[in-house]
């Protein structure tokens, strides 16, 4: 999950979103325990035309997935394997990634399709696509890549050693499982360094502008005092019902952890990207200048939106959004009666001090309770089913406010912990809201990720692996994207000014089509890039910086949100006018979320075939 995009507000781009980011590496994100999963499911390998025993299988594909990807168990509270960490890029490890994959593949096309009823019919299509899709991608070999500026495994063990993240730090346990996962992060690091030389050797490397930005944040980690480190921060938190031995004990081991594996871990990834590494990095910017780029670009853009869509496509597609919006802009700019051209009235939007009206923090989230209240009436009607998860607005903590973006994090399924859409704001007085709040909030939280997210942990008659294993990045993404253009049925996009903020969110997906697909397969340089997105949205060099070497570091993810959306906008409009006065709009929410994430082709077919029903 992601803000709606736009400097206007000073928001930062989002740090390893777990959903968005997942699956760019989703072929090398399994452990080493695959033997014991597949005697587990064997059993079920001559069975067909029971779904108890498919249930079973997929409850032991989930259960299986979980020991294989133990950071995932810690994110979503399975706490069994927190002291777990796979060694993810080693030969081993993706050849039992691989055969973990192979086997449920296998054992799943026994069963026979048509004598399922109609939601194990959508796991069968979920589950196949899913395997076939993280097989098809071991021949990549996206691993001599391991990681970049923003999709980092040393980064995510920074933020889960911090003692604010999904790990926990409440129990003695809680703190023994933390240390054997760091002590496993070296075996981790060697590994990605032989990756990174096979890239060398086989011509797949990461672009320089990336590489120096990766080594002052593994050189951040590196610190002479160990009470200054980032895994120090859980025993100035230590709760104070431990006993002083544990304490003692605790404190310790942390200190030698530490010192003997965090701290030289880190300088020697650092030490090896600038002297070994860098030397071989490409100056070009896309996936074409690869070994093999073309075909790894063309199968990411499959992963990422889930369709059969060329990169082509995709392309003209984005040209074409461009355009229609920015008319809907100039539209809004003649409107009220702005002079200058378009850049003028971006930057009269960012500056003038009527748009920042708020003294404090709680003002802001104030607006932004508005805004939901504003919406209600109308929301009510266009959703008549909505999660029992309860909802909250918050301001984010002071200590991540400055590198974080507006953002939601899901609550329980059992509706014990609120789904929280943060507001990071810095200084009230500057929070402009011009920068597309209302479009924020059906984004981020109603009736974007909170509903979606929400309803699908929800539904106990999915099996567990589509409640919470499915990340499909078009479908999600896609969801939050239309929620945005539902703004002025709900009530709002009522100020000029709200809605070319809106419009500035559309646009700023709509730009990310065309270089994405410029950058990997056009040859547009980074910098050629960067100017596009400038021209054409009201962003900051830096934040289209940030931006463009984002879409550099993980190809084809961006193209997931506008993809979606249209897709979902496409099926509306179809049954607008085959329905006629037969088509419910809150009836067509339902259906669209009812049954969780799913490849957008699956989705589709599962769409049209309830259409025929009305």
């Amino acid at each position: 999950m992601e803000v709606a995009f736009a400097s206007k507000n000073s928001l930062a781009l989002k740090h390893q979103t777990h959903i968005a980011m997942k699956k760019i590496l989703m072929v090398i994100s399994l452990a080493a325990t695959f033997t014991a999963c597949k005697q587990k499911q064997a059993d079920n390998s001559t069975v067909t035309g029971d779904n108890k025993q498919l249930a079973k299988l997929f409850d032991n594909y989930y259960e299986g997935y979980l020991k294989l990807d133990p950071l995932t168990a810690t994110s979503i509270g399975d706490a069994r394997y927190n002291d777990q960490l796979p060694n993810t890029g080693s030969v081993e490890y993706l050849k039992q990634a691989h055969d973990f994959y192979a086997a449920y593949l296998d054992s799943i096309k026994t069963f026979k399709r048509e004598d399922l009823d109609d939601n194990d019919k959508i796991s069968y299509d979920i589950f196949v696509y899913e395997a076939q899709t993280n097989l098809d991608g071991f021949q990549y070999h996206l691993e001599y890549m391991p990681f970049n500026q923003m999709f980092a495994l040393p980064i995510t063990m920074g933020q889960l050693g911090s003692g604010s993240n999904a790990q926990p730090f409440k129990t003695v346990k809680d703190y023994n499982d933390w240390l054997k996962r760091l002590a496993a992060f070296s075996a981790w690091a060697d590994t990605a360094i032989g990756n990174f030389n096979n890239g060398i050797k086989t011509g797949v490397v990461l672009p320089k502008a990336l590489v120096v930005k990766m080594i002052p944040q593994m050189q951040s980690f590196v610190v002479t005092d160990v009470t200054k480190s980032i895994f120090y921060d859980p025993i100035k938190s230590m709760p104070a019902d431990f006993s002083d031995a544990d304490k003692k004990t605790i404190t310790q081991a942390y200190k030698k952890t530490i010192a003997d594996v965090a701290v030289p871990t880190y300088k020697k990834l650092a030490t090896y990207l600038q002297n070994e590494y860098l030397p071989h990095t490409r100056s070009t910017s896309g996936l074409s200048s690869v070994n093999d780029g073309a075909a790894k670009y063309a199968y990411l853009v499959k992963q990422q939106t889930s369709t059969t869509r060329t990169p082509e496509e995709i392309y003209q597609t984005g040209l074409s959004e461009v355009a229609r919006i920015s008319k809907q802009m100039d539209s809004i700019k003649n409107v009220v009666g702005f002079k200058g051209d378009r850049a003028a009235f971006f930057e009269y939007m960012k500056t003038d001090a009527k748009f920042m009206p708020y003294k404090t923090p709680a003002a802001v989230l104030k607006a932004f309770e508005d805004i939901h209240k504003r919406m209600e009436p109308n929301l009510k009607k266009m959703f008549t089913h909505v999660p029992k998860t309860p909802f909250m607005i918050k301001q984010t903590e002071a200590f991540r406010a400055a590198s974080a973006s507006a953002e939601y994090n899901q609550g329980s399924a059992d509706g014990k912990r609120p789904g929280i859409f943060y507001v990071p704001i810095l200084d009230a007085t500057k929070f402009n809201i011009t920068s597309g709040m209302e479009s924020l909030f059906l984004h981020e939280a109603i009736p974007g990720h909170h509903y979606q997210i929400s309803l699908t942990q929800e539904n106990t008659k999915l099996p567990k692996f589509r409640r919470f294993l499915i990340l499909e990045n078009a479908y999600i993404e896609g969801w939050a994207l239309y929620c945005e253009s539902l703004g002025k049925e709900l009530g709002l996009y009522t100020d000029p000014y709200q809605h070319m903020g809106a419009l500035g969110d559309e646009m700023h997906r709509a730009v990310r089509l065309v270089v994405d697909v410029a950058i990997h397969t056009k040859g547009m340089t980074r910098e050629q890039a960067i100017k596009y997105m400038m021209d054409n949205e009201a962003i900051s060099e830096q934040g289209a910086t940030a931006e463009i070497e984002r879409y550099m570091g993980i190809p084809a993810q961006a193209l997931g949100y506008k993809t979606g959306a249209l897709k979902i906008r496409e099926l509306r409009t179809k049954y607008e006018k085959q329905l006629g006065s037969k088509f419910n709009l809150a009836e067509f929410h339902n259906q669209v979320l009812k049954d969780g994430a799913m490849p957008l082709s699956v989705f589709e077919t599962k769409m049209d075939a309830w259409a025929k029903t009305q």
